[in-house]
């Protein structure tokens, strides 16, 4: 199979398990996306999905936010993990959105970037969720993935996503990158993995992947 050929089996599989792509993250608009996802880094969409409704009861723009002190938000967040530096952050986004965009969320990847504990992963999902641009933030599951399909080499996220954005056709990347994410989670995790249900490794996968998993199996 080339690599093209690898790619379309993969897009078609995709779209067949996924036609109707739901985002991992509870949101209304896209300052409380960007707030969540900004709370789901090294931690997960469940627990941020319990967190989230008890911060945006008190505060669900920036406005509000700023009214609460960064103790205040650290006590609510606190479950989600890295709550000091998190809830430094959500508060001074908040001030900079009013004070610099009127409290809205920027639209472009450079003044998403300049805000405070906003990282490139977080600006590409706010911009590709809440705006509709192209992007293709790349999380644990798709860095797994693009290694097992034998898509990039895996040495890091950005290296990843330059591998994506190259391989995939740019009007399909804000499907895509959430359907991999889907996939990762049911079929191809990274514990508890069984490449038997795993139906695009086991076709189109890395062959030293698929010979490792071989062999941990055999008795």
């Amino acid at each position: 199979m080339t690599k093209t050929e690898k790619v379309k089996f993969i897009i078609n599989t995709l779209y067949k398990l996924y036609p109707e792509i739901p985002i991992p993250l509870d949101h209304k608009d896209p300052y409380t996306l960007l707030i969540a996802v900004l709370m789901s880094a090294q931690s997960t969409d469940i627990r941020v999905n319990k967190i989230t409704p008890l911060l945006f009861e008190k505060a669900d723009n920036p406005y509000d936010m700023v009214k609460l002190s960064v103790e205040d938000i650290r006590d609510i967040i606190k479950p989600v993990g890295l709550s000091p530096m998190k809830s430094k952050g959500i508060h001074g986004l908040s001030k900079i959105l009013i004070e610099k965009h009127k409290g809205k969320v920027p639209k472009s990847f450079e003044a998403l970037e300049e805000l405070p504990a906003v990282g490139h992963k977080t600006a590409s999902v706010v911009m590709s969720q809440a705006f509709g641009v192209p992007a293709f933030p790349v999380d644990t599951h798709i860095h797994r993935l693009m290694y097992r399909w034998n898509l990039s080499n895996g040495k890091n996220v950005s290296q990843t996503e330059k591998d994506a954005k190259r391989l995939f056709p740019k009007e399909l990347w804000n499907d895509l990158h959430l359907q991999i994410i889907w996939y990762g989670r049911e079929y191809s995790p990274a514990r508890g993995w069984d490449l038997h249900k795993d139906i695009i490794t086991k076709t189109v996968g890395r062959k030293s992947v698929i010979q490792d998993y071989l062999k941990s199996k055999k008795p």
